[in-house]
């Protein structure tokens, strides 16, 4: 069997037919081998000795039979429940007849860095963004950009960048402390197509002078970039694109059209795969330009989604002339690089501190919600059922994140585990906005996403934040398509792990 590592050591003694059993095959996968205990001085809950509906020690009453759904493929999973969300916790990583215990207590100096962060987001995240933030009305380029530019100040705008290139030069943990106190007030993360997607492909693939002349300015946010990859027929089966560049002289000749392109009408740039040559195997054929969105004969069209909003576009090229210097890399080598791209697109999206965010919203509203027969909903058997459930597998997805993390300090880009953190991330985070749908119940029914727009000034429609849980449901319905659908993860799971 293929290994990569402890992660993809722990099937053993498991047929593929079990490996690939269930919806949480992967999920149960990566917790297999993992021991969670929040608590060490609480009794231990097993999913294999306790009946269900049990009490756990502390404050959260958990459905065992949600948990032993969890630990699918004979996995043995122990679990204890703190009073609190502190961050005392031990982690006991048991690979074959080898036994690893990590603990993540934070030493003195990380204490020390997380009460900085603190500090500094109490002191300058933008009151207005916050509060724009909190009632879920969508912030401006310039409010995003202006954002960025004082975590470019501090220096922190790029922590997974090596130093060299203006990265922080953060532990594994101190960017894990980063983002989940970013996470926590709802600072906007950097925008991803420049700082997180095109340029560690610049850095790994790029020359000197491309190096020089693109890097800075992301990291300053000078300039913001899209992304180009999908077409209209060429989505999921991405090495079907169609858009041609062809070379002539000093050029390249661009002409086809790209779809999904996010917020391509804010962009000065964009990073685009195109064919430059038909007459080999399709992965083959595709080369990675960076075209100037101003250049002449780009025309964008915009999408409006289901929440009403033109997030997305078509971008059209019709004989736009790019010239060779911004090609990176060799010509018909562009998969090899999108695939580099891609794993850093799918890691972002697993989101754990946005998470956390929204767990801390549901249970918020959950408290503030009548259950119909005198309570909350936050007293509610089968919703707490629902929020324990959720809450482990999000601790889980958490341990998985953090050792990508450790490999990206050290200048790895992540492998196949990239699909596993983009598979149960966004499916998690699709499950929180059924049950915030659930909560809000006739609050969401009414359309109007203006009023989430800058400058309304008509009534809010239900409490806090329920009117935007349609448009959230439906807008991230996308979370399972987009970076590579969840099916073509599986497949990628499938092959480059299980090797099947």
């Amino acid at each position: 069997m293929p290994s990569d590592g402890p992660i993809f050591e722990t099937m053993g003694g498991l047929s593929a037919a079990e490996k690939l059993s269930s919806k949480r095959s992967i999920f149960a996968y990566q917790l297999t081998p993992l021991v969670l205990v929040l608590n060490p001085e609480k009794a231990v809950l097993s999913a294999e000795d306790r009946v269900p509906g049990a009490r756990l020690p502390g404050r959260i009453e958990v459905n065992c039979e949600a948990i032993r759904r969890l630990c699918t493929i004979r996995a043995k999973f122990n679990v204890r429940l703190a009073n609190s969300h502190s961050y005392d916790t031990h982690t006991t990583l048991c690979h074959r007849n080898r036994r690893q215990t990590v603990n993540a207590d934070f030493t003195a100096e990380e204490l020390a860095f997380q009460a900085e962060v603190r500090e500094f987001l109490a002191n300058e995240f933008p009151a207005e963004l916050k509060q724009k933030v909190d009632k879920r009305i969508r912030l401006s380029k310039d409010e995003i950009v202006g954002w960025q530019k004082i975590l470019y100040k501090k220096g922190w705008m790029a922590p997974n960048w090596p130093k060299e290139y203006g990265g922080t030069g953060w532990t594994p943990t101190q960017k894990y402390i980063f983002s989940t106190e970013m996470g926590l007030v709802g600072a906007p993360e950097p925008t991803p197509f420049g700082v997180t997607m095109v340029a560690p492909v610049i850095m790994a693939y790029g020359t000197e002078e491309q190096k020089q002349r693109f890097l800075p300015d992301i990291l300053e946010s000078n300039v913001w970039w899209c992304q180009g990859y999908s077409e209209p027929n060429a989505g999921s089966d991405l090495a079907s694109l169609k858009t041609m560049a062809v070379r002539d002289g000093d050029d390249y000749i661009v002409n086809g059209n790209k779809t999904w392109n996010t917020y391509g009408q804010y962009a000065d740039w964009i990073f685009c795969l195109v064919r430059t040559d038909n007459s080999v195997k399709k992965q083959e054929g595709i080369s990675f330009l960076l075209i100037d969105m101003k250049s002449p004969g780009i025309t964008l069209k915009p999408i409006v989604l289901l929440d009403g909003h033109a997030e997305v576009n078509e971008v059209f090229f019709d004989d736009v002339r790019v010239p060779a210097a911004n090609l990176i890399g060799e010509e018909n080598k562009g998969w090899t690089y999108a695939k580099v791209l891609l794993t850093h697109e799918r890691t972002n999206i697993a989101g754990v501190p946005r998470g956390k965010r929204r767990l801390a919203s549901l249970k918020r509203i959950a408290a503030e919600t009548d259950d119909g027969f005198g309570g909350t909903m936050a007293d509610n058997a089968d919703f707490k059922a629902q929020l324990a459930e959720v809450e482990i597998e999000l601790q889980a997805l958490e341990y998985a994140e953090l050792r990508t993390l450790a490999a990206l300090s050290v200048g790895k880009a992540p492998g196949p585990e990239s699909s596993i953190l983009k598979i149960v991330g966004t499916e998690l985070a699709q499950k929180m906005d059924e049950m915030t749908v659930e909560l809000a119940g006739y609050n969401c029914l009414p359309f109007v996403p203006e009023q989430f727009e800058e400058g309304f000034e008509g009534e809010q429609m239900g409490p806090g934040s329920s009117a935007a849980a349609a448009l959230s449901y439906f807008n991230n319905r996308k979370l399972s398509i987009f970076g590579g659908s969840n099916e073509v993860q599986r497949n990628i799971i499938s092959k480059a792990v299980l090797g099947l």
